[in-house]
């Protein structure tokens, strides 16, 4: 695994699909770093405990990435 922190664009926008921001664009859109990096603890904690998305868990390389940028500092 790269020890480089993920960005967002680059890295974590492309972990969630249109299903993913059409469910959670009355909350916020998770194609809006703003947005993304404002919830991301809470974001991190659904997909960690397999609560989001609602159709199916993300594996554990995507948790650990979003996990990674989050704890990276949230760039952009």
């Amino acid at each position: 695994m790269s020890t480089a922190t993920p960005g967002f664009e680059s890295d974590i926008k492309p972990l969630f699909n249109d299903r993913d921001r059409g469910s959670m664009m009355s909350h916020f859109d998770l194609w809006s770093y703003d947005d993304v990096s404002q919830n991301a603890d809470a974001i991190l904690e659904a997909v960690s405990a397999g609560s989001m998305p609602c159709y199916g868990q993300w594996s554990s390389d995507q948790v650990d990435l979003l996990r990674s940028w989050v704890e990276g500092g949230k760039p952009e």
